[in-house]
């Protein structure tokens, strides 16, 4: 490690004893990002940490929409996005005023907001879901309602393949997910043939035919660890396998292409976690009325015991 790295690390450890933080990574944030955090794992994950934190200043290493949901859970929390202007492509293919558009078209219908959407249109959803519990959280809906699954159209086509169920999609999807296809699947199969290959649910619906294993970030770190195989392709951002390889040593990890890069994950980096402890800020503001709104589908998604 270089000296400049170093000397920044001591920093932010004097920074989040002063202020009193505690550091959340998404399981795709750099190396260096996870290093330095008290907690990696996936968004929800992180925001239920931060809300049982005794710690008065989270910060968010992650994309808007997740340290959106942190502050939505620990409203009387500060919550600091290091890069303000890291979003997601996902959740800005579905706005508030979309949903309540749709709304009006489908009055007796109930909208499934994934956690990848931003804090306006949770406020305008029934339930919220992530990755790990959209099956039980769609399964719970009475089979008479139609259900409006936002905004991962492929997520929302896997839910609906394993339940046998038929959903409303909305059209949107992530560019790293999909940017690994059945092609990049041949490739890792013949490169590593003994290797178990696990895919995001975000992920081409043919890719998810080839998988040994569909599931989220932290689904792959369960299965990594319970799985007999020793090798893994892993059909998720690449940030996911430093995690892995943290973790499993005795295990090989290989990435599903070289492309599955997320560019907003990487904006978060020491310096501007440091900057962002020295100055208490960008903090995440969100109306009280959005919040309380969109506490409600959050509640209800825990509320099924997911």
């Amino acid at each position: 490690m270089c000296p400049e790295t170093e000397e920044l690390k001591k920093e932010i450890e004097s920074l989040v004893k002063k202020q009193d933080a505690i550091i959340l990574a998404h399981n795709y944030q750099r190396p260096s990002v996870q290093d330095i955090a008290h907690h990696v794992g996936d968004s929800l994950g992180l925001s239920r940490i931060a809300a049982r934190a005794e710690s008065e200043v989270i910060v968010f290493c992650g994309v808007r929409f997740m340290a959106e949901t942190a502050s939505i859970l620990s409203p009387d929390k500060t919550v600091l996005l290091p890069a303000p202007e890291a979003g997601c492509p996902l959740a800005d293919m579905a706005t508030a005023g979309q949903i309540r558009a749709w709304r009006a078209r489908h009055p007796d219908a109930m909208v499934v907001s994934y956690v990848n959407t931003t804090a306006a249109v949770k406020a305008e959803s029934d339930i919220c879901c992530t990755s790990a519990n959209a099956c039980l959280v769609v399964d719970s809906i009475g089979d008479n309602r139609e259900i409006l699954f936002v905004p991962d159209r492929n997520l929302g086509h896997y839910v609906g393949e394993e339940l046998d169920r038929e959903l409303t999609l909305w059209d949107g999807w992530c560019p790293t997910h999909l940017s690994f296809s059945p092609m990049d699947v041949a490739v890792c199969r013949r490169e590593h043939p003994k290797a178990t290959l696990m895919v995001h649910p975000e992920c081409n619906p043919r890719v998810l035919q080839m998988a040994d294993k569909v599931a989220g970030t932290s689904g792959m770190v369960r299965y990594a660890d319970g799985c007999s195989s020793n090798e893994f392709i892993v059909g998720t951002e690449n940030g996911m396998i430093h995690r892995l390889e943290k973790e499993y040593r005795e295990k090989k990890f290989y990435a599903g292409t070289e492309h599955f890069i997320c560019p907003p994950m990487k904006l978060t980096t020491l310096s501007r976690i440091r900057a962002t402890l020295r100055d208490m800020k960008p903090e995440i503001q969100i109306s009280k009325e959005t919040e309380h709104k969109a506490s409600e589908p959050l509640k209800a998604m825990c509320s099924t015991g997911t």
